[in-house]
């Protein structure tokens, strides 16, 4: 008999899905699905399209064009003072989504503990559980979201091999503090765990906040995989162009998972995102400021209709209670609102694995400011007492 993959099988239809579909059948305005509804710079796209028209189009090297690798590596130094060697210490991945698997996959093995911090963006449990590792997790609870010494210590061990942090953090909204960062290095300074960071967001901050990687803490360097991705720097994440960063007896082993994944990334969107690291950083300054604006009135008529606003430091997302609103549960009121209001969230339940807390959703504000203000007049019409 057929007997596939449990972890993959016994998946559910993604919270996406479900919600953008029954948005699609709704007509309702979807700030469900963290996309931008603009394409980013002309200038990388100019540059891809001619590289794709003159070729060559066959496999570049599996780990990356010399030249997208370089440019990665001094947008770290510029950014942050980090010093990655090009040639051995980056390697370029078809988006942040298969840099974090092949990270996983390069640190993680059966019967060794493996740390997730929840809310967890969605792929990373099914491929830790697909290699055998046992997850244990430290769990941010709302309203502060913060990590714990207590809980850290919790959860960070001596069978650790790896711990995977995202900051700024998707599904949060959260920027991590020096402090907090500084607590993690403290619990995993001793062990042989690996800190994997997924900062996609890292250049979406917000109120000046400074985004901290978690590399650049006193002798963490060496134990830290940093992942970065084109297509949140620059609003093209159809692109599928991200990036592991970090000591090459670490970035070796990712490098052959890579190989085994997708081998390799297309050429042309390589040239092009090489082009927008060392010419069009412009734009994502650009773009904080329109996203923290499009946050504000967000954040304002939330406030005025009701929930309860939790900070937003940081990325496409903001993070809100509903228990002032109502007695359900966030899936159901989600999917009360897309029916009733024409307005598409994401219930944070879905973002832990034992489902609760409940009662908070999660709103994408990286659309147009239009789309923003529609969607915030149609909650007020329907919400607002």
């Amino acid at each position: 008999m057929f007997r596939p993959n449990p972890v993959f099988a016994g998946l559910p239809t993604s919270i996406f899905q479900h919600m953008t579909f029954l948005a699609l059948d709704h007509d309702a305005l979807n700030l469900g699905q963290g996309f931008p509804d603009e394409d980013g710079p002309v200038g990388l796209r100019e540059v891809a399209a001619k590289a794709l028209v003159d070729g060559p189009n066959q496999y570049p090297p599996s780990k990356g064009l010399t030249v997208l690798r370089q440019a990665v590596s001094a947008h770290a130094r510029h950014f942050y003072n980090l010093e990655y060697d090009p040639e051995d210490e980056v390697v370029i991945t078809s988006g942040g989504t298969e840099a974090l698997g092949a990270a996983i996959l390069a640190t993680a093995s059966a019967g060794e503990e493996f740390v997730l911090v929840e809310p967890t963006y969605d792929s990373y449990r099914p491929i830790v559980q697909s290699t055998g590792a046992v997850i244990r997790t430290v769990k941010l609870a709302p309203p502060e979201l913060k990590l714990t010494e207590q809980a850290l210590r919790a959860a960070i061990g001596p069978r650790t091999r790896a711990v995977l942090i995202n900051s700024p953090h998707n599904p949060a909204g959260r920027v991590f503090t020096r402090a907090e960062l500084e607590t993690l290095a403290k619990v995993v300074d001793g062990t042989d765990a690996v800190v994997i960071c997924d900062e996609v967001y890292e250049h979406l901050t917000y109120d000046g906040r400074p985004h901290i990687p978690f590399a650049t803490l006193p002798g963490m360097r060496q134990r830290t995989l940093k992942i970065g991705s084109a297509g949140k720097i620059f609003s093209m994440t159809g692109w599928k162009v991200g990036w592991v960063a970090g000591p090459r007896e670490l970035v070796s082993v990712v490098t052959k998972a890579h190989q085994f994944l997708t081998f390799t990334t297309p050429p042309a969107l390589q040239l092009g995102v090489a082009h927008g690291l060392a010419h069009a950083m412009d734009f994502p300054q650009a773009l904080t400021a329109r996203l923290q604006a499009n946050r504000d009135i967000l954040t304002a008529a939330l406030t005025r209709i009701g929930f309860q606003v939790l900070p937003c430091e940081g990325t496409y997302f903001l993070t809100a209670g509903i228990a002032g609103l109502t007695n359900e549960k966030d899936f159901a009121f989600c999917e009360r609102l897309i029916r009733e209001a024409g307005v598409a969230l994401i219930p944070l339940s879905a973002f832990y694995a034992d489902g609760t807390p409940d009662a908070y959703v999660r709103f994408a504000f990286c659309k147009k400011q239009a789309v923003i203000e529609e969607a915030v007049a149609r909650l007020e019409r329907y919400l607002a007492p």
